[in-house]
């Protein structure tokens, strides 16, 4: 501990002590450090985080708490205000942070920099949670990438390589000063008389920054072999889930690059590697579209869009699609999936986007919130272009004439149905051949597998050549007001 004034350290959504180079600069000048995180609901409104994300945070942030030896400072509230009474407090003569890239942090961030400035504090900002700065991707005309593969083709890999992870630093210098806010304090679990929900999905994650390294190890060693065409597979192990642990900066994205360059290259899985390093570099692309687009999250990219005729009364099939009870399996097993463990495969994710959007013809919004109140990995950038993607209205979209069929995905990439028989229980004893059309099952079938179609699991609530139809004569009218 010290008495000399502090670095503030402004920890967000950088929750880690290896490469964060917030941390590392801040550490390099010797000054006692004054690790900080303030849950700032004022200034996100609207976009605080959802029930999920508020879990893993809780816990994320009780691991971070212990490798600062306890010595976080936690707080809740107007950020601004917040790090405004700690400088004067603590006398403190910088603060530290590693950048966010949401608009509202952005607004905030600039003001926060330019009120500490003004008073002779050195606020320094550093890139800790992108392998690009999305300002120095560009089109040769200066203009953003709309679409991915010249983004990451001509943008990315024509840069410099993204910089190498940064050591953990060592005998870290603390400033006495303690909270009058405990973890619980900012109330981030539901209520303790709920059901219980906030323990179910948690029970298969390790929230932690070991746990983060841990899981990318196993996934280069199991998963990496045969991921570019494993990764389709729900029921498989060709997925890193490495999203939330990305999102709350437990691992970097360096990290993770660099890991799998070096794994894929030494076992000769060249294909692999650098699939997978694309789809990290899918996540650079999102981040790009918000910062360059910061109306993303609510507001068409493609203008034609904003006379769709969304079928907004449809609030029952809305929630049967919330509550997996849709009578698809393949779109019941991966909103189940979603519900029980924070978490759904990207297979899935676009199955589900294109039955909510397509089949039922609801508003691509009513899908994001729903995904930003239950993934982990609820992501600004990433939930707000995935959504735009499959609903065929924003940068790089999938054509409107894209409309996935449940049935024919759930057989192409589940074929066993072992991913439907794990979350949609019911529905374990169907053969194979009826797995994701148990509606089509001769009676003594279904009675045998336990199956009472409309009662045990549902009757499709659409059919899906007639909702195909009618999506695209919906769709035909975005083509004529282009």
């Amino acid at each position: 501990m010290s008495s000399q004034t502090p670095i503030i350290l402004w920890f967000r959504q950088d929750l880690r002590l290896a490469d964060n180079p917030a941390l590392q600069a801040a550490a390099e000048t010797g000054a006692p450090l004054l690790p900080v995180y303030i849950l700032d609901d004022d200034n996100a409104g609207d976009r605080k985080m959802g029930a999920a994300s508020r879990v893993w945070l809780y816990h994320a942030l009780s691991d971070l708490n212990n490798s600062l030896d306890g010595q976080l400072y936690l707080a809740k509230g107007n950020a601004a205000q917040i790090i405004s009474t700690l400088t004067k407090e603590t006398e403190a003569q910088a603060v530290y942070w590693n950048r966010c890239y949401e608009p509202w942090r952005i607004d905030r961030d600039t003001k926060i920099k330019k009120d500490l400035e003004s008073q002779n504090i050195d606020a320094k900002s550093f890139n800790g949670s992108l392998l690009w700065e999305p300002w120095d991707v560009l089109k040769n005309d200066g203009t953003p990438y709309k679409v991915f593969t010249p983004f990451y083709k001509k943008g990315c890999l024509s840069k410099a390589p993204p910089r190498e992870p940064l050591p953990t630093p060592k005998n870290l210098n603390y400033f006495e000063y303690k909270s009058d806010s405990a973890l619980d304090d900012l109330n981030l679990l539901p209520p303790a008389h709920e059901n219980g929900w906030e323990k179910t999905i948690i029970q298969n994650w390790d929230i932690s920054e070991q746990g983060a390294q841990q899981r990318l190890h196993d996934f280069l060693k199991d998963g990496l072999q045969n991921y570019k065409d494993g990764r389709n597979e729900p029921a498989g192990n060709n997925v890193s889930r490495l999203s939330p642990y990305l999102h709350f900066g437990q691992i970097s994205p360096n990290t993770a690059w660099y890991a799998a360059q070096e794994r894929g290259t030494m076992e000769g899985w060249e294909r692999d590697r650098d699939h997978f390093l694309s789809e990290l570099s899918w996540r650079e692309f999102s981040y790009s579209l918000l910062y360059h687009f910061p109306t993303l999250p609510w507001e068409n990219l493609q203008p034609r869009f904003n006379d769709f005729p969304w079928h907004e009364e449809r609030s029952g099939d809305l929630k049967k699609w919330q509550q997996g009870q849709t009578g698809y399996p393949i779109v019941d097993a991966a909103m189940r999936e979603l519900y029980e463990t924070g978490y759904m495969h990207n297979r899935t994710r676009m199955i589900v986007g294109s039955f909510l959007v397509k089949n039922l013809l609801i508003h691509w919004h009513r899908g994001e919130e729903w995904f930003w109140d239950c993934l982990f990995d609820a992501d600004l950038a990433n939930n707000s272009a995935s959504w735009q993607w499959i609903a065929g209205c924003g940068a790089d979209a999938a054509p409107y004439f894209r409309i996935f069929n449940p049935i024919t995905q759930g057989e192409k990439f589940d074929p066993d149905g072992a991913y439907v028989r794990r979350f949609v229980p019911e529905l374990k004893d169907m053969p194979k051949e009826y797995i994701h059309k148990p509606w089509e099952a001769p009676p003594l079938t279904l009675q045998e597998a336990g199956v009472e179609l409309g009662k045990t699991y549902p009757h499709p609530i659409v059919d899906h050549k007639e909702a195909r139809e009618k999506a695209l004569k919906a769709f035909e009218q975005t083509k004529k007001a282009a």
